[in-house]
């Protein structure tokens, strides 16, 4: 849905694929808008291409150049009518000294061969400058915005779609590169030109100035109502561009679930909504700039004919010299005449700088979750502390809960308490949205608590690096994501620097190598993006090849085996018990029969820890665990 705010539009999206622990959160929660920059768009742009200014100056100056070689040859015309009408006084022969009328007429050839190979010179130069520059800000740009998108928080990702993210990194920086390609250049080459045929009609004759340039005010004016009236309407064009770019990335995302329930034609149909909508609003924006030439050709004719007229009457009186009328007449085209591109530089000018407005609106949004600047002590013992920790995904806003009161119903942790002793196997069980997946996110800090502490080795999670932190774990989480590339290249993604016989022997361990092994290229197969050339359960055994070969000294393993045959499991677990020796691990499962080995097993129920023990002191306790123990193991059936 695309909705007017307050400095623009903005997509508003719903995303109902949501992880388990995250059902606390109200509908309001899973959308965000993106903003626009608060700040005006070329302040914006100058500040962003700060270490291109010198390249930027010189471009600048190279179009200037052009454009002064630009208008030159008019001034010629002038000169050689002057020499052709004055047989012994033109002001060639004045300024040469040369009598001879042809002579001098050869000495304006050559002058005229100079000033054209250095106006394509200087033109070749400049729109070289420039298009290397529109590059190297388009590259830039899309590296600051991608490297910024990265460094948000988990959350910013689940209330925003993929396809208006990439609409603004790609797209939008695109827009931006095209206008600095084209547009910049003519828009300093028309400014340019204003001021030097200004020069000439002010050193020849300042009234026919006046009248020659009466025409440019209207169409100033005229271009800054156009201006304001563009911008909202280019601004609803990239809005729209954002929700095709939602549908397209949604749908095509799913399309294992389009074709399962025959919904290519529901597809087909909501894209084409969407596409409708883009189109309109392109229209509606089109209409508006192309009516912008008709108004300048008007105000061109009225120039023209002003200057053709006022200037002719002067030059029959003798007034006027003939060259100098001739020069006035060329010179009041090259005046007026390339203002009728003003319309398309207006229109790049404004596309631009609504893709700026959002490119920069993304670079303002700041981080909620900010890295700490302390490193782990080596070796890294990995004892994990949670202290009275609170968590919810959405934080109640002022009008949500009265002072003083607390919003219970939200919170996913409850004064969570958890101590994993350096080197242990703890796990976590209990029903889907207790919070099991949740205390793993805030262990690899992609959210952080609303109260409370979570350290390790003794040190709050705030205080480290992210490098640090996340260096000395390993996770498998219940999403198993591959990138598109090399089986290999998926399980070293973690350690790029790893050996092919340490790939392998992670992928041993992984129960993974047999399968990998029978692939048309081994270790070099193409898994696809993500990973769809593979089954679930090969996936899966991947990406715990991909945790084993990090070696970390903390293993949090999330639903490792869900996808796994039982006989599969089974061989896994047992490498999995070697691979945790000595080193903290915290599993998450829903098969107990996984977990009972484990040196302690946690049981979560509405965010909290309701029972703790070996499996042998829960199932003698006859609490929670041993119910779950009981439905899995077929007891209570049996019963």
């Amino acid at each position: 849905m695309v909705s007017n705010v307050a400095r623009g539009f903005a997509v508003t999206v719903t995303d109902p694929t949501l992880p388990d622990d995250q059902d606390h959160r109200t509908p309001a929660a899973t959308s965000r808008s993106f903003p626009l920059s608060s700040t005006p768009p070329l302040r914006d742009l100058w500040r962003h291409a700060s270490t291109r200014r010198p390249k930027v100056v010189f471009a600048t100056a190279m179009s200037i150049t052009n454009k002064v070689f630009d208008v030159l040859p008019e001034l010629l015309i002038g000169v050689a009518v002057d020499v052709v009408v004055n047989e012994g006084n033109s002001l060639m022969g004045r300024l040469t000294g040369i009598e001879d009328r042809f002579e001098q007429l050869v000495v304006l050839a050559v002058a005229t061969v100079v000033i054209w190979v250095a106006e394509s010179t200087s033109q070749y130069v400049a729109q070289l400058t420039w298009r290397n520059l529109a590059q190297s800000i388009e590259h830039d740009t899309r590296m600051e915005a991608y490297r910024h998108v990265q460094s948000l928080e988990m959350a910013y990702f689940e209330d925003t779609t993929s396809g208006g993210l990439l609409t603004v990194l790609n797209d939008d920086v695109n827009q931006l590169e095209r206008f600095l390609d084209v547009g910049a250049d003519k828009i300093i080459q028309s400014i340019a030109n204003v001021v030097l045929v200004g020069t000439v009609f002010a050193v020849i004759s300042p009234v026919l100035m006046v009248l020659a340039f009466l025409p440019i005010p209207v169409i100033v004016i005229g271009s800054l109502r156009y201006q304001k009236r563009l911008e909202p309407r280019y601004d609803a064009v990239r809005a729209a561009a954002t929700s095709i770019g939602h549908t397209l990335s949604n749908s095509l995302g799913g399309v294992a679930t389009v074709k399962a329930f025959s919904g290519e034609e529901r597809e087909v149909a909501r894209l084409d909504v969407e596409s409708r909508s883009y189109r309109e609003v392109n229209g509606r924006a089109i209409a508006l700039s192309s009516a912008f030439i008709p108004l300048i050709r008007m105000a061109i004719l009225a120039g023209f004919t002003t200057t053709l007229l006022v200037g002719g009457n002067a030059a029959l009186n003798g007034t006027l010299a003939v060259g100098s009328y001739s020069v006035l007449v060329f010179m009041t085209q090259r005046l007026l005449w390339p203002l009728t591109e003003l319309g398309e530089i207006l229109d790049l000018y404004q596309r631009a700088m609504a893709s700026c407005r959002r490119i920069f609106g993304l670079l303002e949004l700041e981080p909620r979750i900010r890295p700490g600047s302390r490193d782990l002590d080596v070796p890294v013992r990995g004892e994990v502390v949670f202290d009275r920790v609170r968590f919810s995904y959405h934080r109640p806003t002022s009008t949500d809960v009265p002072d003083g009161a607390e919003d219970t119903d939200r919170m996913v942790l409850r004064d969570l308490s958890l101590h994993v002793p350096a080197g242990e196997t703890h796990a976590i069980v209990g029903s889907t949205g207790s919070g099991k997946s949740t205390v793993l996110k805030l262990l690899l800090r992609l959210y952080e608590p609303d109260s409370g502490t979570v350290t390790l080795d003794g040190v709050p999670l705030e205080h480290l690096t992210y490098s640090s932190l996340r260096g000395c774990t390993g996770f498998v989480g219940q999403d198993v994501f591959l990138f598109h590339g090399t089986v290999a290249e998926n399980i070293a993604y973690g350690r790029p620097d790893a050996t092919r016989a340490q790939i392998a022997r992670a992928a041993e361990l992984a129960e993974a190598d047999a399968f990998i092994e029978a692939l048309p290229d081994g270790y070099d197969s193409m898994v696809g993006e993500r990973g769809q050339k593979l089954s679930g359960g090969q996936r899966q055994r991947i990406t715990i090849a991909r945790a084993i070969l990090r070696d970390p000294a903390v293993l949090l393993l999330d639903e490792a085996t869900s996808a796994i045959d039982n006989e599969t499991e089974a061989a896994i677990q047992d490498s999995l018990a070697r691979v945790s020796l000595d080193r903290t691990t915290i599993v998450i499962a829903h098969r107990l029969s996984t977990i009972r080995h484990a040196h302690r097993i946690h049981v979560m129920e509405a965010g909290r820890i309701v029972e703790s023990g070996t499996h042998d002191e829960l199932v003698d306790l006859a609490g929670l665990y041993a119910a779950l123990w009981r439905v899995q193991t077929g007891e209570r059936a049996a019963a």
